[in-house]
């Protein structure tokens, strides 16, 4: 599995990217650590089953998806998830 980065380069999957990115989403939300936990770690595991279906694909639809999931659960964490993303 591997991801297509906005700058074109390619990188190895790693789901523990995306667990960290919405463990402190939710963190950010003043959620408490357990909530904060089992969020990251279901949202992580949706994104990985996703991901596995494919050879490629890009961090772009990889954070569109964490969103989806993350609204779903969360709708604070999604939006500090989608406003606090890397925009170098």
């Amino acid at each position: 599995m591997y991801v297509v980065k906005r700058k074109g380069h390619v990188e190895k999957f790693d789901e523990r990217k995306i667990y960290a990115s919405c463990y402190a989403a939710c963190m950010t939300c003043g959620l408490h650590e357990n909530g904060c936990e089992i969020i990251a770690s279901n949202v992580s595991k949706e994104i990985k089953k996703w991901v596995r279906k494919r050879k490629r694909v890009t961090s772009k639809e990889i954070s569109r998806k964490v969103i989806s999931q993350l609204r779903k659960v969360h709708k604070p964490a999604a939006f500090m998830y989608e406003t606090h993303l890397d925009v170098s």
